[in-house]
């Protein structure tokens, strides 16, 4: 499996567990929210690849974030970081994971916290 492809089957299923949608084509890019990933060849990549990033999705309830733990270790993520609480603030429960690229991407459920926006929409 490619780079792309890799990445695809990885970052199709952990955001799926956190209710977020994806779009793209699996041969050249994709996106989910703000999550873009696309291969060297994209004219927008200017055939570079970059890596070792840490992206944070919010999840409603612990349960969700276990459920992202799970589909990231099942489609190629290795463990960064199983699912518990967080010294950064009270309530702050996440799991971490190291993808195909080695990004650290976590879920993490803030606790007693309001969400300012379920995700950023653009409308033209």
């Amino acid at each position: 499996m490619g780079h792309i492809q890799a990445s695809h089957a990885f970052n199709g299923a952990v955001p799926a567990a956190l209710g977020v949608p994806m779009g793209g084509s699996v041969d050249d890019y994709f996106w989910a929210d703000e999550l873009f990933v696309s291969s060297a060849d994209l004219p927008t990549a200017r055939g570079e690849l970059t890596g070792c990033h840490h992206l944070a999705f919010q999840a409603r309830d612990r349960m969700m974030v276990d459920a992202f733990h799970a589909a990231a270790l099942a489609h190629g993520g290795r463990d960064g970081g199983a699912l518990g609480e967080r010294d950064y603030h009270p309530g702050y429960c996440a799991a971490s994971v190291l993808d195909p690229d080695g990004n650290n991407i976590e879920a993490v459920q803030h606790g007693r916290s309001a969400r300012s926006a379920p995700a950023v929409v653009v409308i033209y």
